[in-house]
């Protein structure tokens, strides 16, 4: 007999009968199996509701997730206590299917339970002959026959195949119960009507709260098994609790290691808490078990949402990306009782044994030492970085305060040459190369892109099956080329694991780029250690200078003017770039612009006048016989394809012997031709797109050409450092020195006026960020909706009716994210919270700040036509600037262009069948100007089908002409600034104040005193006349008032910090969304002296929430709170 048994029975419910009593059965052979096959069954039951039901529609996406969260379906059911059950058994099947997770019989068994109560539904709703039935635990059969673990796990990895595959796409399966159902949907549908809600009795089902919820799954997710009391012990006393009657308490989760000593304990809030409620009670709980066992075990703090850790024996809570796993945790204890301080370590001085590679080791030690779990290396190229990062890591494991490591870049070829050199400096250590298909996980080392690792997370398991990269699994994280774009796009790397990180990077911006020195907790322009260019070459000569040639051809300075060219041309020029005008002549461009020679105008006459002046006047090897190792760096793979062609016509003698070759992402050879050039004779010039700029040594070059502009600092001075190394034993020629050996330069061709800018232009601009083409749809959806709940829309239906539709495409997105993902995880508060429909019947501000900013990145509509799609964001957008009273005159313009290029194409029939709207969009220049957002929808949807037909029409032709280019102006060796900056005034005001902390009016400023006109004057006579100038201090802060840099150096202390703020506490009922910023302000201040209030609207007070959205009013009162903490340490007002 079987709790399903009753479907059997019924040839209405044939689709999903057997699978219910087939996931019973299930149970006897495993847990997990039960929970896959109750997964599965509970699919089919939800699709058997939209086949049966026609007031139930098809959400955009059909997956499981979005299925059960389409708003009619929700109404149907009617009962969220069971919309929130569903969840359970979502979650439950996907963590047994994508990984090697294990459920425990009391959770199998209470997924069948939520299972059989959701079939009781469809029985009471669409059944002929309904009864009320109550699950029976003892129906659900047993353990008949005793398996192996090997007979189990056979069992299960083959029930996770069939699974996959019938989930993975449209089984013939539901077909054929979608065109039974369509036969009898009408009697159904009557069944159904006159039926009032079930009842909520019949619902028995207890509560799950936070930890079933979400913590006992993260629990098993980092590979704890939840069920087992030899790992995990709930509600586990303790006694000698401080404040508590019979001073008894009881752990929320007690997590024990394999020797069953007690490592972590877990303290649960509900979701709507700051999870640092529990700090103070979890250190109680700490204190008890310390005095059982002599020791105190490690803190989590959770609501389900959010995740904080305290080692309450080594500084304050931090978040991290989740629970950390057994091995983790027992690694974290250990290193208490063998970690020894890094500073007493010497360095490996043959792997990194220049002055100022142990400086920077020793700098990183020193920073970790003061509680700092983070540093920027900023080292020039060609200095050693890598080897300073291995040497470093050597020394963190000798002091037992690391084992686990990860190694981050930015492409595949610096992963591998990064794992070559560690492999060279400590053969004995296990390294991985993730980015490999053949990997190990339990090594030591890893070294992975950052694209690898993301999809790693929750991909990869180890060798004994458990996930392989839980929140603690890394000690340390390198991370090459450090620079703000990395942290902004793959910050959930950051925020997953819970590791000392530290930043190796040649050239930080040192005003635009704040938010690197913020990742890395260092003061804005002073990194953790400084090694400058300008030092290596001309004072301790590790590196080569360079010999800058900048050189312009007409076209490259002016563009190409027709005027301006010889008879002879202008008849070329009339040829490659003249167009019909359609009565029967020839159309030819006035000029054209300097900005697309190279893009989308290649011009023969160009390139052989910058490879001409390469081969005569580059750097010479072989006794001046041939040209040196060169780099070309080419604008796009046509640029680089054009410039290999034309060297042929040049030189093919040269060219046939592979003297040059071609380096893209797209070539499957270009790794292995990167390792020739390094290695071998051939090539000798490689000209590259994107993949040689950074990374790649290669001693023996001794000329790049800059063909190509370049608008970032930072790619300019990597692609400076492809020539900076010492070669030793080469010999040269060239037109300074003649003929020599040893590398004394290397020469820098730039064609593209790059030395210019950059002598310009002293800062990079700030980088746009880039968001994908679904974020910027769901984005702009996002704010339609907020826009039409304006009184201005709402009283008509049509708007309504689309406004409707919009939030059922949002939410839809929102509820098929998969939880498995650590990008969901992290943002469980936000994806929870928007899976409730009910959410979007008014959006506030801040839903909107939230789903733009943490919802959206998350979203992808996959299976869509790539060009629809863009051709979506761009009506959208313009809707959007529509009802923000924007002209959006690009916008327009772009419609109308598609509208003209698809006017061109009326003999393919779709694009015949819309003619009329067509041309009304292409031929009214007025046509979009105030239309309505009905009629902009119309558009959207009369024209998004089409654009796949004009999709070869977009681009922008490509023109390969032969025009003589001669070069107008010249000249070598002009001066560039190489300094970075950084002023040693810093330093030594720095060095100052350590030195004398007890000086009365530092120590006045250090507890939040006011200073007297005498103090200030003393003060200003120190730090600006007898350290350096007045000149110098404004270098170095700017406008910043003395008394606040020198207090951000001397730090505040805690409890005048505290005192400051406290009358704004006190005055306030703060909420907890306020109180979790209000810890953050302080902590801020605490640790820099200061916060001004305009700081306030940047990181790190802007996220989740901008700070004006959290304190509203009370916003006002918070400023004048730190004006006055400010006030103390400014010059008194005589």
């Amino acid at each position: 007999m079987s709790n399903f048994s009753f479907l059997l029975g019924q040839d209405d419910y044939e689709q999903f009968a057997i699978p219910c009593v087939e996931a019973e059965k299930a149970f006897s052979i495993s847990p997990t199996m039960c929970a896959m096959a109750t997964r599965k069954a509970f699919e089919l039951a939800v699709k058997w509701v939209y086949a049966a039901d026609r007031s139930i529609q098809m959400p955009y996406r059909d997956n499981l997730q979005s299925l059960i969260h389409e708003p009619t379906f929700e109404r149907a059911i009617g009962n969220q206590k069971m919309l929130d059950s569903f969840q359970y058994i979502v979650k439950a099947g996907n963590i047994t299917v994508h990984g090697k997770t294990r459920i425990s019989p009391k959770d199998a068994m209470f997924d069948l339970k939520l299972l059989f109560v959701f079939i009781q539904w469809i029985d009471y709703s669409y059944g002929k002959w309904y009864e009320k039935r109550v699950f029976d635990p003892k129906q659900v059969p047993c353990v008949q026959q005793a398996l192996s673990r090997k007979e189990v796990q056979a069992k299960e990895d083959a029930a996770k195949q069939e699974l996959a595959k019938e989930l993975s796409a449209k089984t013939e399966r539901i077909q054929e119960l979608e065109r039974q159902l369509e036969e009898s949907r009408a009697a159904l549908s009557v069944q159904k009507a006159p039926r009032p809600p079930m009842p909520d009795s019949e619902m028995d089902i207890s509560e799950y709260e936070t930890r079933q919820r979400f913590i006992d799954l993260d629990l098993r997710l980092a590979g704890w098994d939840v069920d087992s009391e030899a790992e995990v012990v709930k509600e586990r006393k303790v006694t000698g609790m401080e404040d508590h009657e019979g001073q008894v308490g009881y752990v929320d989760y007690y997590l024990k290691g394999r020797d069953g000593m007690p490592l972590a304990i877990i303290e649960a809030k509900r979701t709507s808490y700051d999870p640092k409620k529990g700090l103070e009670q979890s250190r109680q709980y700490a204190k008890c078990l310390e005095r059982e066992f002599g020791y105190r075990p490690l803190i989590f703090l959770s609501n389900g949402y959010a995740t904080e850790f305290v080692d309450d024996e080594n500084g304050p809570s931090r978040p991290v990306g989740g629970v950390f796993s057994q091995d983790d945790l027992q690694r974290i204890m250990n290193r208490r009782r063998e970690a020894i301080d890094p500073r007493t370590v010497p360095v490996n001085e043959k792997v990194a044994g220049r002055y100022y590679q142990i400086e920077a080791i020793k700098a990183f030690c020193d920073n970790l030492w003061k509680g700092k779990r983070r540093g920027l290396l900023v080292m020039a190229t060609g200095t050693g970085k890598t080897r300073v990062s291995a040497a470093l890591t050597d020394v963190l494991m000798r002091a037992r305060l690391v084992k686990n490591v990860l190694f981050l870049a930015d492409r595949v070829e610096l992963v591998k040459q990064a794992k070559s050199a560690y492999g060279e400096y400590y053969p004995d250590w296990s390294l991985c190369n993730l980015c490999d298909n053949k990997h190990d996980v339990d090594a030591r080392v890893v070294f992975s892109t950052y694209q690898t690792m993301i999809g790693a997370i929750d991909t990869e398991t180890a060798s004994d099956g458990k996930p392989a990269f839980s929140p603690g699994h890394f000690d340390l994280i390198i991370v090459d080329e450090a620079h703000r774009s990395i942290f902004k796009k793959y910050k959930d790397i950051f925020d997953h694991f819970d590791a000392l990180v530290v930043g190796l990077t040649a050239t930080p911006r040192d005003e635009v780029d704040r938010n690197t020195y913020d990742f890395f907790q260092a003061e804005h322009g002073v990194p953790t250690y400084l090694y400058e260019y300008k030092t290596a070459v001309e004072r301790d000569h590790y590196l080569v200078p360079f010999y800058n040639i900048e050189a312009k051809t007409k076209f490259t300075d002016e563009g190409i003017t027709y005027d301006d060219l010889s008879e002879e041309d202008k008849e070329r020029y009339e040829d490659d770039f003249g167009e019909d005008d359609g009565e029967g002549g020839v159309e030819v461009p006035d000029h054209i612009d300097a900005d697309a020679l190279n893009r989308f105008v290649m011009n023969a006459g160009t390139v052989d006048a910058v490879l001409q002046d390469l081969m005569e006047h580059g750097i010479k090897t072989m006794g001046g016989e041939q040209i040196g190792k060169t780099i070309i760096f080419a604008q796009n793979q046509k640029h680089a394809r054009f410039i290999v062609e034309r060297f042929g016509a040049l030189y093919p003698k040269l060219a046939r012997g592979g003297f040059i070759k071609v380096v893209v992402h797209s070539e499957d050879y270009s790794h292995a031709i990167i390792q020739d050039f390094k290695r071998k004779t051939m090539p000798v010039i490689t000209v590259s797109v994107d993949m040689m700029d950074t990374g790649v040594d290669v001693p023996e070059v001794v000329n790049l050409v800059f063909f190509k502009k370049v608008r970032s600092r930072i790619k300019f001075w990597q692609m400076i450092g492809r020539g900076t190394r010492l070669c030793e034993g080469l010999d040269c020629v060239d037109g300074i020195d003649g003929e020599y050996v040893d590398k004394k330069r290397f020469y820098i061709f730039d064609y593209c006026g790059n030395f210019e800018f950059f002598r310009e232009q002293k800062n990079d601009a700030d980088e746009k960020p880039v968001t994908s083409l679904s974020e910027r749809i769901f984005s702009r959806k996002t704010e339609l909706v907020h826009a039409l709940q304006s009184s201005e829309f709402t009283s008509d239906e049509n708007l309504m009716a689309w406004r409707d539709e919009l939030v059922n495409d949002i939410h839809g997105q929102v509820a098929s994210l998969d939880e498995s993902k650590v990008s969901v995880r992290l943002r469980r508060e936000y994806v929870e919270k928007y899976r409730n429909i009910k959410t979007f019947e008014h959006l506030s501000d801040i839903d909107v700040h939230d789903l733009t900013g943490e919802v959206a990145p998350l979203t992808h509509y996959d299976g869509e036509d790539e060009y629809a799609l863009r051709f979506d964001a761009l009506m959208y957008g313009l809707m959007v600037a529509s009802v923000r009273g924007r002209t959006a005159a690009r916008h327009k313009t772009k419609i109308r262009a598609i509208a003209t290029r698809l006017k061109e194409r009326m003999t393919i029939p779709q694009v015949k069948e819309r003619e009329t709207e067509i041309k009304l969009v292409a031929d009214n220049p007025d046509y979009l100007d105030g239309a309505s957002l009905e009629k902009l929808e119309r558009i959207r949807m009369t024209l998004r089908d089409l654009i796949r037909f004009i999709a070869d029409s977009t681009a922008r032709k490509m023109v390969i002409t032969d025009l003589k280019d001669p070069v107008i102006d010249r000249s070598e060796g002009r001066e560039f600034d190489t300094a970075e900056h950084y002023e040693d005034y810093k330093q030594k005001l720095n060095r100052y104040i350590n030195e004398h902390s007890n000086d009365e009016v530092l120590r006045k400023l250090h507890y939040n005193e006011p200073l007297s006109g005498k103090d200030f004057s003393n003060l200003e006579n120190i730090m600006i006349h007898e350290l350096g100038s007045r000149e110098e201090y404004q270098k170095a802060f700017g406008d910043v008032p003395l008394g606040l840099s020198v207090r951000r150096i001397i730090k505040l202390d805690h409890q005048a910090t505290m005192k400051a703020f406290g009358e704004f506490i006190n005055n306030h009922s703060l909420s907890p969304a306020q109180n979790a910023l209000m810890n953050r302000i302080i902590d801020y201040v605490e640790q820099n002296g200061y916060v001004q209030p305009e700081d306030l609207a940047r990181p790190p007070f802007d996220r989740p929430k901008p700070l004006f959205l959290v304190f509203g009013k009370e916003l006002m009162d918070l400023k004048v709170c730190i004006e006055r903490l400010n006030a103390n340490a400014m010059a008194p007002i005589a």
